[in-house]
């Protein structure tokens, strides 16, 4: 019980890492480019990641595993680094913390949907889920009485394709490869392209940075280095539907951020959105055959 306890308070303490993070991202935007803020919290989140490497699978240099993970890396990193960079720019051109969390977050919907179209068995409350999505992107883009979608919107909804990817190119590897090791060098991909493009097409000004050092730290050091291990901690001891479910959350806490931090302030049919986008994230990870078997254990 209290192996479940501090599972689950580190699957929300990821939750809300990650939620943050959506703040510093909006932050950062203010001062340095989206390749340049990118380029420097994966590096950095790729040396925060030694460490935890070093304790957790420590062994001796195998070439064979090297080479098995590198080419997952690299495709991994990659469209980790499209991704990134669409929901940077979605943050730049948007101004909204929590927004920005909202739509991003539909990838967790994406996911089941993409599968289905490979020819996965999806679930019914998959599908119930996205309906729940779609309702809430359009309250959630409505100015007015109009319904419309701005560039920012549409560039987070297209990262949020991406994320989905990323997430299937994940799943398809990281059972042939060491997770941390795996995560690590994606991440220092992430960071290379990102800081090869910064530096051809953003002027990188020290001061620039250094204005947006505590930005930068927070995604680097926490959102890629302390999340990710917490991640991998709590998800040792709990099921994988309940950890989608509570990783959902951090839409949540990207709102409650963007108020708390921020001043924020979204109209009611915002906040409508908000609430049905995130409905449709937790339907969309449930199992319908696990709800059929609770109903018939409470008979």
């Amino acid at each position: 019980m209290k192996t479940k306890i501090k599972s689950t308070i580190l699957l929300f303490l990821t939750a809300i890492i990650w939620g943050f993070a959506f703040v510093a991202q909006r932050v950062g935007a203010e001062y340095v480019g989206a390749f340049t803020f990118n380029g420097i919290r994966f590096l950095l989140g790729t040396i925060s990641l030694i460490p935890v490497i070093l304790i957790f699978e420590r062994e001796k240099f195998d070439k064979s595993k090297f080479i098995k993970t590198l080419i997952p890396s690299i495709l991994a990193g990659t469209v980790l680094f499209i991704a990134s960079t669409l929901q940077q720019y979605g943050v730049e051109i948007t101004g909204s913390a929590g927004k920005a969390g909202f739509l991003t977050g539909l990838y967790t919907v994406l996911v089941p949907l993409i599968r289905f179209v490979m020819g996965k068995k999806t679930s019914v409350c998959t599908f119930i889920g996205a309906i729940f999505a779609v309702a809430g992107l359009f309250f959630l883009c409505m100015t007015g009485d109009e319904f419309t979608f701005g560039i920012g919107d549409v560039v987070l909804i297209i990262g949020a394709f991406f994320w989905a990817g990323h997430i299937l190119v994940v799943d398809k590897y990281v059972d042939n490869v060491s997770p941390l090791k795996f995560s690590m060098m994606q991440f220092l991909v992430c960071g290379i392209l990102s800081m090869i493009f910064a530096f051809v097409l953003e002027d990188i000004e020290l001061s620039a940075v250094k204005s947006a050092g505590i930005p930068i730290l927070y995604g680097g050091i926490m959102s890629v280095g302390v999340a990710y291990t917490c991640q991998i901690l709590g998800q040792k001891e709990s099921d994988p539907t309940f950890a989608s479910i509570v990783f959902s959350t951090e839409s949540v806490f990207s709102a409650i951020g963007g108020a708390l931090l921020l001043n924020e302030i979204m109209s009611g049919r915002g906040y409508l959105g908000c609430v049905l986008i995130f409905i449709g994230i937790v339907f969309s990870q449930l199992n319908t055959t696990e709800i059929k078997k609770l109903f018939k254990k409470q008979r």
